[in-house]
């Protein structure tokens, strides 16, 4: 079963080599990490297997490593440089700050007819009627309005239940272009006064809109480089190489490009562990298809993806698809769905899959001023935007999945007939970050030389990540291995070398199992057969 609280994993993952706080000697730096030992072999392996997956063993992708520094004409085309941004709002009292909408969201659950549903969802579904409404004037500027939303509502781990009839917002109205969160913003001021949750006061500022991109400079004098800006998202990298993707490549639709890498958001509150950080890399495919033909692709990307999170060993339990709202979709995408996990603080977004249509494309059309037409090989004549299916995965989240998915606490038998609670990682083989660990019973010269023999036997005759360990007890060592998640012990002992009585196990080893924990005798000379 998974880990029931995040302090038990981030225990394990800093005494066992998975990840550290990052720049912890200098007392760190909040909300970064870095991945250890075994933490970057578990995430290779992750990226391995989703890019075997959905690269490799498809024919219809290839891939790309886009460069993090962008021309900062890319982020205008995007909207980034303009919409990209968070209402950050601050306590005036201890000057803690945090997202208004955040807060919302995570305390405030609103029923209507019996059914809670989404914060934005209900509070845009009261405002829409007013906006429908014949007005003797156009609805711009201040505007002091009531709107009726009838709400009952609930605050976590709180048995309370609010009402209102109505609630009354001062807001710039532009029929076109509602800002959401601001909307949120009044409603968190005027209605429920949240506490601070540093200092326990409710004197926030008003919100200010925070642009979520980290800007640096390029150039060699300080103040005098042009601004550009670190990507706040991969997907970008992909449209604007697409134009030499089809020159170079000459695919034919449907198909996709896919790339894993560095983003970076300078989120105003990053938290649970590596769940939400500043600096994350995800593992992006933007699919190109025949406008029209989006919405069956769309469900294929949907059980393709589902089925391999399954495959790799989460329980079906703890996944659920949540489909967006329309009101809370982006200004792009005309349909989205997230694959959610049930972390130890609640379900989170896990996968992300959006309809972006030609939006993209059109975008960097317009403002590069190059043909982004593709062509269709059997009729010239036929030139169109492809549209795009985006599936996008945060690689650091996923990893942070299957480290919660393994770990698992069960009572194991001991040699003296007893039972003792045993802490093991059940990564599945494929994710594993050591394949397979050699232990000599004991220190003995003999034993840890026959032992590195076949430590050397299987490293150069397979691919496996192999551990040689000598140190502590063997009960120990084999503890030791089932926290890191090796799923076989190869214990070398002096049946080995022939020294006991038993008959037969010369040139012999004792493989365990690790989630079984049943022990086989088995030839070292098919032993590498015996591995693979």
């Amino acid at each position: 079963m998974p880990a029931s609280s995040l302090d038990q994993l981030v225990s394990l993952c800093k005494r066992r080599g998975f990840i550290f706080p990052g720049s912890e000697i200098y007392g760190g730096l909040a909300n970064t990490w870095d991945y250890g030992p075994l933490g970057v072999e578990l995430k290779n392996r992750v990226k391995r297997e989703w890019w075997k997956t959905f690269v490799h063993k498809r024919g219809d992708m290839v891939g790309v490593d886009a460069a993090i520094l962008m021309n900062p004409k890319v982020w205008e085309a995007s909207g980034h440089v303009t919409s990209f941004s968070d209402p950050l709002i601050e306590c005036k009292e201890c000057h803690y700050r945090t997202r208004a909408d955040k807060m919302m969201e995570e305390w405030v659950y609103f029923k209507e007819d019996g059914n809670y549903e989404s914060f934005f969802t209900r509070l845009i579904r009261g405002i829409q009627p007013l906006l429908k409404v014949p007005q003797k004037a156009p609805l711009k500027g201040k505007q002091k309005i009531t709107i009726p939303l009838k709400l009952s509502f609930k605050l976590k781990d709180d048995d309370r239940e609010i009402k209102t009839d109505s609630l009354n917002i001062t807001y710039d109205f532009d029929l076109n272009a509602i800002d959401k969160r601001a909307l949120i913003h009044h409603f968190f001021q005027e209605i429920l006064r949240f506490n601070c949750p540093n200092c326990g006061k409710t004197n926030w500022t008003e919100p200010k809109q925070f642009n979520l991109m980290f800007r640096t400079q390029q150039g060699v004098i300080e103040g005098e480089g042009n601004d550009i800006y670190l990507r706040p998202e991969t997907a970008q990298g992909i449209f604007v190489n697409f134009r030499n993707i089809l020159d170079t490549m000459r695919p034919r639709l449907p198909f996709g490009v896919a790339q894993i890498g560095k983003a970076f958001r300078n989120e105003i509150t990053p938290g649970n562990f590596t769940f939400r950080t500043r600096e994350f890399e995800q593992m992006e495919i933007e699919y190109f298809v025949e406008p029209g033909k989006e919405k069956e692709i769309f469900e294929e990307w949907k059980e393709l993806v589902w089925n391999w999170y399954l495959s790799l060993g989460i329980e079906k339990k703890n996944l659920r698809i949540r489909e967006h709202d329309k009101e809370e979709l982006s200004h792009y995408s005309s349909r989205t769905i997230d694959i959610e996990y049930q972390f130890p603080w609640g379900w989170g977004e896990l996968f992300g899959l959006a309809n972006r249509g030609d939006f993209d494309l059109k975008q960097h059309e317009k403002f590069s001023g190059e043909d982004l037409t593709y062509t269709d090989p059997d009729d010239a004549t036929k030139k169109f935007l492809p549209h795009v299916v985006e599936p996008s995965f945060g690689c650091d989240r996923t990893v942070l999945t299957f480290l919660l998915e393994a770990y698992t606490e069960e009572d194991a038998p001991t040699a003296s007939g007893g039972s003792e609670k045993r802490v093991v990682m059940k990564f599945d083989p494929r994710l594993a970050p050591v394949d397979v660990a050699i232990l000599p019973l004991s220190k003995k010269e003999h034993l840890i030389a026959k032992a590195q023999e076949l430590y050397k036997k299987i490293i150069q005759e397979t691919d496996l990540v192999v551990d040689f360990d000598v140190t502590g007890s063997i009960g120990k060592r084999y503890r030791r291995q089932d926290e890191i998640g090796t799923p076989r012990c190869i214990t070398v002992d002096f049946g080995t070398l022939g020294e006991d009585d038993k008959q037969g196990t010369r040139d012999t080893v004792t493989i365990r199992d690790r989630d079984t924990l049943k022990q086989e005798r088995v030839a070292i000379g098919g032993i590498t057969e015996k591995l693979q």
